[in-house]
């Protein structure tokens, strides 16, 4: 029984080091400090910016060079606040991710609602981000 025990404080030490490994693509210094910059306030902004552009009827591929450009500034105020480093590119790449996840969500969203509320006629609602031409 005492071997099981063993095995099984190796076995979370092991899971603990992988969740640390894999947390520390997404957050260079605490996790709150992504969470509430990158996720919170940064996600809200992308998905705000994606409605908008989705509401002016422009192309998704706009969309993703605006997010480029918009984590370059996430980048810079977890640099300025954090004291983070500014030229990270796996921290460029991680919270670019995340940034264009929630433009995606948002921009998707709209444009699901937007083409089943303008052209009632010719579609509709398929889910939360899509729409699909009515039989």
């Amino acid at each position: 029984m005492n071997g099981f025990i063993d095995q099984m404080g190796n076995f979370a030490d092991a899971l603990d080091q992988f969740g640390q490994n894999y947390l520390s693509l997404f957050v260079e210094q605490d996790t709150w400090i992504f969470i509430i910059l990158t996720c919170i306030l940064g996600g809200g902004a992308a998905f705000a910016a994606a409605r908008s552009l989705a509401l002016g009827w422009r192309p998704y591929y706009l969309l993703f060079i605006y997010m480029l450009i918009f984590t370059c500034g996430i980048r810079f105020l977890h640099f300025a606040l954090f004291e983070s480093e500014l030229l990270s590119v796996k921290y460029y790449i991680s919270h670019g991710l995340v940034i264009q996840l929630s433009a995606l969500i948002g921009y998707r969203m709209t444009m699901a609602r937007q083409m089943a509320e303008k052209y009632p006629f010719a579609y509709e609602r398929a889910g939360l981000f899509s729409w699909r031409a009515k039989s």
